[in-house]
Order: structure tokens, then C-alpha cells, then sequence
């Protein structure tokens, strides 16, 4: 492939802007999609990312504008995948380890280890990431209990307090 005709490769750009916030899109959101609008893209936002499509100049320079605009305005990480517009980013974001990320972020919101949380820090982790959807994944009940130290039972316990 000639330098021309790789600069000229239309690529998508998938993204996620943290923190999460349920509803509307937060500001960091917003500015991450004008990055992309702003050059002259469309975006698609998506459960857990958005994506915009574009050569590789556009998709180097929205990606570049997205990251500071989203940063400045609250964003606390920022996870960017760019590859062919065919689809091939099947993998997109990982959801084998979204669990994991979303237990990270609840760690850094509570300000504790998870292997330290009490027991009103446990129940305000569950219904965190109930809002997120984590328990929609398969396994999640099992797999929070594992890192709570808790039983099934016990996780089950705060979802029916929650509601």
C-alpha cells in the first residue's frame, strides 16, 4: 500500500468517555462528540461507545481535539480503538474485562481498595454498578461477590434492597 492510498484509508475511531453518568450524556461527553462533529463527522453514540468514521487525518486530528476537549471538561479516562471502517473493531471494547473497569472506577469513586470496603461501601458499589449495567453480563453476580468477598446471596441481598 502506497503512502497515498494509506493516508487516504478510511478508519472508524471507537470511543468511551468516563465517568459514566446515566441519562443524558455528561460534558465530557458533549465535547467528545464535537470533536468529531466539529471535523466534519458524524458519530454514533452506542451503550458503551461511540464511534465516528473518517480518513486518516480527520480520524488523527478529532481523536487528538476529542481527548483535550473531554479532559477539560471532567472526563476522567478516555479508551480510543481505531481500525478499519468494515467493522473490523468487532472487539470494540472489551467486555471480557468491562467488569473489571467498572469495579476500577467504583475503587477510585470510593477512594478504597475494594478488598477494604465495608459493608455500606459494598451496597453502594451494587447499585453503582447496577445503574451501569453490570449484572446485564454473564457471570457478574459471581464474579462481584469473588471481589467483594461476599456470597452470591449477599449481592443478590443488595439488589433487592435497591429496588
Amino acid at each position: 500500500m502506497t503512502k497515498r492510498n494509506r493516508d487516504e484509508q478510511r478508519l472508524r475511531a471507537e470511543f468511551l468517555v468516563e465517568p459514566f453518568t446515566e441519562g443524558k450524556p455528561g460534558p465530557h461527553v458533549a465535547a467528545a462528540v464535537d470533536a468529531f462533529t466539529e471535523a466534519g463527522m458524524s458519530v454514533e453514540l452506542g451503550p458503551f461507545a461511540s464511534s465516528a468514521e473518517g480518513d486518516t487525518d480527520e480520524i488523527a486530528d478529532a481523536v487528538g481535539a476529542m481527548i483535550r476537549a473531554s479532559m477539560r471538561a471532567g472526563a476522567t479516562a478516555i479508551r480510543v480503538q481505531i481500525g478499519g471502517e468494515s467493522g473490523d473493531l468487532v472487539s470494540g471494547l472489551d467486555l471480557h474485562h468491562a467488569l473489571d473497569h467498572m469495579v476500577r472506577d467504583a475503587e477510585r469513586s470510593t477512594g478504597v481498595a475494594s478488598s477494604e470496603w465495608t459493608r455500606e461501601q459494598k451496597q453502594f458499589v451494587v447499585r453503582e454498578l447496577d445503574e451501569r449495567g453490570a449484572f446485564l453480563l454473564r457471570g457478574a453476580v459471581d464474579d462481584i461477590a469473588e471481589v467483594m468477598g461476599v456470597s452470591r446471596i449477599t449481592i443478590y441481598n443488595y439488589l433487592n434492597a435497591i429496588e
